[in-house]
């Protein structure tokens, strides 16, 4: 692996020397994630992720984008959010700047629900042209693993907003940012058409959070970052061969 942000000019130029050449790009957020864990929540986790992957793989790891489209969390502090469509140029150029370099498949981490549609869109964009394909995870294996080790109800299918699975998660990265004096729960009556169509979150929940984050721990989380790493190297690995995109070896 190569991290981008650590290396020089010279060590990319030798990297892309080699066999597979794949890049891996944490996209985050900056959003409110209730009293008890922090802003970046959802940057750290993709960074982590992105950190492990990249590693499994021996791709380059690319520095988070530390914004995203998190405009359903407006209403309470801290949040800062970016449009749909920048979220998509962002992501386009920088992927033309890779595909530039001589990169063969940029793999992009995403850490938040709204980053999804304008991901897809600037990969979609990149495939329409014929150009190096961009593949967007979405935390493969996340709500079969949140199943598995969760002991607290979700508040809805797979929603994981500061309640265990995301607490959890912070623990085992940042566990020092983790509040756990402040622990809300809160389980909001969600309206019959939640997941159907774009709407707000913050109106929903006065907290914040979306479940119960008292069950949480850093073994739970790292058994979560293990599958869905490994859920995901399963996907690059498929997405690799259909394209002839040879692996290196580790």
């Amino acid at each position: 692996m190569i991290d981008y942000s650590r290396s020089t000019s010279p060590d990319v130029g030798e990297f892309l020397e080699t066999d597979g050449r794949v890049a891996v790009m944490p996209f985050g957020a900056l959003e409110q994630h209730g009293p008890h864990l922090p802003l970046s929540t959802d940057t750290l986790q993709a960074e982590a992720l992105a950190a492990a992957i990249a590693e499994h793989i021996t791709g380059a790891l690319i520095p988070a984008i530390p914004y995203g489209n998190t405009w359903s969390n407006d209403a309470l502090p801290g949040t800062i959010s970016l449009s749909a469509d920048t979220v998509t140029a962002v992501c386009a150029d920088i992927a033309l700047s890779l595909e530039s370099a001589g990169f063969s498949l940029l793999v992009v981490v995403n850490g938040d629900f709204g980053n999804r549609l304008p991901l897809h869109r600037a990969a979609e964009a990149a495939a329409s042209r014929g150009g190096m394909p961009i593949l967007v995870l979405d935390y493969p294996g996340l709500t079969e693993i949140g199943d598995a080790v969760k002991e607290t109800p979700w508040a809805a299918p797979g929603l994981c907003h500061a309640e265990e699975v995301e607490t959890s998660l912070i623990l085992a990265i940042a566990p020092e940012l983790v509040h756990r004096e402040r622990y809300v729960v809160e389980y909001p009556e969600l309206p019959p058409d939640f997941g159907l169509r774009q709407m707000a979150l913050a109106p929903l929940s006065h907290s914040g959070v979306f479940g119960d984050p008292r069950s949480a721990s850093a073994e739970k989380g790292n058994r979560i970052l293990a599958h869905v790493v490994e859920e995901s190297a399963q996907v690059i690995a498929a997405v690799r061969t259909s394209l002839g995109i040879t692996q290196q070896q580790q």
